[in-house]
């Protein structure tokens, strides 16, 4: 039991999210087993619980699977993260409903601050299983609740609430008695423990923690002789001590990476450069949603490594920019530069990328000696608000740089794709009465 003031998370994880997306809006596909994959349509990224009783693996690889598609029905679906983007901002959107405390985690994935909330409920349980409701109402996504008085156990609370049926999609540890979630947390692996990856369990493995409790029930400062200050603080959250805060709006990001494996192999420069243009395009967009400008970038291209019979190449490098921008004509001025430079003739490329390093906020931009920077700046910044007000408006890529190209044929598989349901008038979901 907690105190009154005491904070108390919630963790609300969407089920199979990606597949639950797709069942929305093709119920053909409930109780059937069902993969997304990856992009190029590679690996799988997503399973159905049916999918996982066949065995198959996250990262399976879906030329592997082809046996399971004439034996078992398995069905594989394109990624169509346009859908499931908005479908998750749908969910957040009724998480909100419940408590102004929300931080979107990930794309299905929330913690919830509880504690000003809990007067308005019998229990925390009746307000968890409401919040499954509404979300399935609102959105058809299903959803379980995991309750904990700090995110750590918040995050094992969802996972015993998965794992176990007999809790009904929620389960409460605030209210748990001690000895019976002692006996639960001894059954699980130690490995499930937010943080905890797999050489920190090897490693533990090897000291005789085993299992959570085991882990619950050791010693921070002992442990942090052996790891870091990181999981001293994971084991304080396991024994009830909150360390980790809401963190309602998401820190900009450090880096920003675009790259994506071709839908074939690309031998040409030209066509590469369009690649590369592409995806610095679209990390320039995001760059300037978190209102940063990237002093360097780093260029990388790859050949193809399961192609064993094919000469292979990796190379990268990076550029220096004199003033730090986010204008996407000179970061893809400065790539295009780049690829010039490590890129040689002969090899087949599976793929290409971009990262922009060193960001920091637009406001602290550096200036020059030796260029009228603020000028410059602001033509740019304005060029760049209209650019991305026309793309909101009409649909990305409606302008784009020209060298991006206009015929893409690089551009990854995506054969069995569905409609963007949600964003697109023209593919809207159509429903017949007999």
């Amino acid at each position: 039991m907690v105190a009154p003031a005491s904070p108390i998370y919630a963790l609300v994880d969407c089920n199979n999210f990606y597949v639950s997306a797709e069942r929305v809006f093709n119920p053909k596909l409930e109780n059937r087993p069902v993969v997304v994959l990856s992009n190029n349509d590679g690996c799988a990224v997503a399973r159905s619980a049916e999918a996982k009783a066949l065995g198959i693996q996250m990262g399976a690889l879906w030329f592997q699977l082809q046996p399971l598609v004439k034996r078992h029905g398995l069905i594989g679906l394109s990624s169509n993260y346009t859908l499931y983007g908005d479908m998750s901002a749908r969910v957040m959107q009724v998480l909100r409903n419940f408590t102004p405390d929300v931080e979107v985690y990930s794309i299905d994935e929330s913690f919830l601050r509880l504690e000003r909330m809990r007067h308005l409920w019998p229990c925390l349980v009746v307000m968890g299983q409401s919040i499954r409701v509404e979300v399935r109402k609102w959105t058809g996504i299903p959803v379980c609740v995991g309750i904990g008085p700090t995110k750590t156990l918040a995050k094992l609370a969802n996972h015993i609430a998965k794992k176990n049926a007999q809790f009904g999609g929620v389960f409460d540890m605030t209210t748990y008695p001690e000895s019976e979630l002692a006996r639960l947390l001894s059954t699980i692996d130690v490995g499930e423990v937010w943080g905890v990856g797999r050489r920190i369990a090897a490693k533990l493995d090897a000291m005789n923690i085993r299992t959570v409790e085991n882990l619950r029930r050791a010693s921070p400062k002992a442990l942090q002789l052996h790891f870091s200050v990181v999981l001293e603080r994971t084991v304080a959250e396991l024994q009830g001590i909150s360390c980790l805060a809401l963190e309602e709006v998401a820190p900009p990001k450090k880096q920003i990476v675009s790259s994506k494996s071709f839908g074939r192999v690309v031998m040409k420069l030209e066509e590469l450069g369009e690649a590369l243009s592409s995806y610095v395009s679209r990390a320039a967009e995001k760059l300037r949603v978190q209102r940063s400008v990237a002093g360097a970038l780093q260029v990388f291209v790859m050949t193809d490594v399961f192609r064993e019979n094919d000469p292979q190449y990796t190379n990268g490098v990076v550029i220096p920019l004199p003033n730090p921008t986010n204008d996407t004509l000179k970061l893809v001025a400065a790539a295009l530069y780049g690829l010039k430079r490590i890129y040689k003739p002969g090899y087949a490329y599976k793929k290409c990328g971009v990262m922009l390093l060193d960001l920091s906020p637009q406001h602290q931009r550096q200036g020059s000696l030796f260029s009228q920077v603020e000028d410059v700046a602001h033509h740019s910044d304005a060029l760049m608000s209209a650019l991305d007000r026309i793309n909101a408006r009409y649909g990305r890529n409606t302008l784009t740089v020209a060298a991006s190209g206009t015929r893409r044929d690089w551009v990854a598989r995506a054969e069995n794709k569905t409609p963007r349901y949600t964003t697109r008038w023209t593919e809207l979901p159509k429903a017949w009465a007999y």
